[in-house]
């Protein structure tokens, strides 16, 4: 009698443990089909452009010569104003005594007081300086009108935004690129594009 019920419990257990297994199993199979339905919900949310997409998005090649025109007339009207600016720095510069212009290491800069003096010339030196570059910056986008080439950037081909033209009429890039040293979608679109024509 007792040898029977120790055999109980042992086949008890058996059914048990082959019982737990094959629930263990059960459990492992779906898990492995979860990977890839997530996937295919990802790539469903960044549908692909297609050429027609690309070409709208990219937009014209060249501004139009009523646009070209405008920016011209902004352009000009700037240089007009930095010329005036850059006059006015200069007579601040001027020796009354000498009637010439007064240089960092002129005897005259040597000799003068020191302190706010020296300071306030020092700004009026770099004002020079930074007035001057803008001022070539404007004649480099006047001579870009000319080229019919003004507007557009030079890391990848498309028109600036006007947006970005209007504040920034000097603009080479688009604010994007200039921020971050990284073209914008456009951008990469129209690099991707050129890439694939080589």
């Amino acid at each position: 009698m007792h040898m029977g019920k120790k055999t109980g419990k042992t086949s008890t257990r058996g059914t048990r443990s082959s019982s737990t297994a094959g629930t263990s199993r059960t459990k492992k199979a779906p898990v492995k089909k979860v990977v890839p339905v997530r996937a295919s919900r990802a790539s469903a949310k960044r549908p692909l452009l297609t050429r027609a997409e690309e070409t709208k998005l990219l937009g014209p090649k060249a501004f139009t010569e009523s646009e070209l025109r405008h920016f011209k007339e902004v352009i000009q009207q700037k240089r007009k104003e930095t010329l005036e600016e850059l006059d006015t720095l200069k007579e601040s510069m001027m020796d009354v005594t000498t009637g010439e212009y007064v240089s960092e290491s002129s005897n005259y800069s040597l000799h003068m007081e020191q302190g706010t003096d020296a300071m306030e010339r020092e700004k009026t030196f770099l004002f020079v300086q930074r007035e001057t570059n803008y001022l070539n910056q404007l004649d480099d986008a006047l001579a870009r009108i000319e080229g019919k080439t003004y507007g557009q950037c030079k890391v990848c081909g498309l028109l600036v935004p006007k947006e970005r033209l209007g504040a920034v009429p000097t603009a080479t890039t688009c604010a994007e690129y200039k921020n971050t040293n990284m073209p914008c979608e456009r951008g990469r679109i129209a690099l991707a594009r050129k890439q694939q024509a080589k």
